[in-house]
């Protein structure tokens, strides 16, 4: 399996304006619906328990960032919050209305290559890309309410 590309000119100001680069062009929007009728077709779990742990993972994870905790998830990565700041002159004058925003920092699952020393990143190990025969909006997957899900 690849990822496709999509080649666009830079246009913002800078010494790399004009110049080319790549953007991963995405097909579709995969929804947790779509990820527990794949993991369904893969197991003897059926569609409903999946959907079951998925969502309530997604209440956990929330709730675990909200305690200031790092959740970690094997063979993924690791969740953690991050801030965005204004500085202050000094550490006693820096309070919470400091704080201008808070935002999710996702760190992938990395291995280390033992020929190369190099970090590997687990969910794109194996990974190819190629040119994006056309570029068109990820679409999401239309579901018919008889579908089953």
């Amino acid at each position: 399996m690849a990822v496709n590309y999509r080649v666009y000119q830079n246009k913002r100001k800078g010494n790399f304006v004009g110049k080319y680069y790549a953007r991963a062009a995405h097909k579709e929007v995969i929804t947790l619906n779509d990820i527990a009728k794949t993991m369904q077709a893969n197991s003897t779990v059926k569609h409903s328990d999946v959907m079951a742990v998925l969502t309530e993972l997604s209440e956990v994870l929330k709730i675990e960032l909200q305690r200031g905790n790092i959740v970690k998830l094997d063979g993924i990565g690791q969740f953690k919050v991050g801030l965005t700041t204004v500085p202050a002159e000094t550490a006693k004058e820096f309070t919470a209305a400091n704080v201008k925003s808070t935002h999710i920092v996702f760190m992938p699952e990395t291995t280390i290559d033992k020929n190369t020393g190099k970090h590997i990143k687990t969910l794109l190990s194996g990974l190819r890309v190629v040119e994006a025969p056309s570029y068109t909006s990820p679409k999401r997957r239309c579901r018919h309410p008889l579908d089953g899900a």
